[in-house]
């Protein structure tokens, strides 16, 4: 499992020009799910992001997670995220799970996502022409990867 972590004033994903998910302060996390996924996995990533601490405390240093703040969370999937671009111009999804095994996945991840973060998250719709868009807080951009987690 693979996530892109961005720290974020507001955001928001589009489907046929229609809001379908926003949010305020936040994290806006992009994920793409490999065919092997086990429950470590999740289980990891999940405390993770939940438990990051890059929200600015009262001294403007980075020492609060996004649950200290109360603040919201949009997760959209995205396989690209497992794009192999070792041979020539066009990148290689092999790695990416297949929807019939990403879409249980990514669901997953929203319901593990919300209890362990104690409220309701934003989504986006797998496998649809999404538009995102967000207003980057810092910048603050992070890369996970739940296989290789001394990134």
């Amino acid at each position: 499992m693979r996530t892109i972590i961005q720290r974020v004033k507001n955001a928001e994903v589009k489907v046929d020009g229609e809001i379908i998910g926003e949010i305020n302060q936040g994290l806006l996390v992009l994920v793409g799910f490999e065919e092997q996924e086990e429950q470590n996995d999740f289980d990891w990533m999940i405390k993770k992001i939940t438990q990051l601490r890059i929200f600015n405390d009262e001294n403007d240093v980075m020492n609060k997670s996004v649950k200290d703040i109360d603040g919201e969370m949009l997760i959209v999937s995205q396989f690209t995220l497992h794009a192999n671009c070792k041979k020539g111009n066009r990148p290689s999804y092999i790695r990416a799970a297949k929807p019939d095994i990403a879409i249980p996945y990514y669901e997953k991840f929203l319901k593990e996502t919300e209890v362990a973060l104690g409220k309701k998250v934003q989504k986006g719709e797998f496998g649809a022409d999404m538009k995102v868009s967000l207003l980057n807080d810092g910048p603050v951009t992070i890369v996970l990867d739940s296989k290789i987690r001394d990134l």
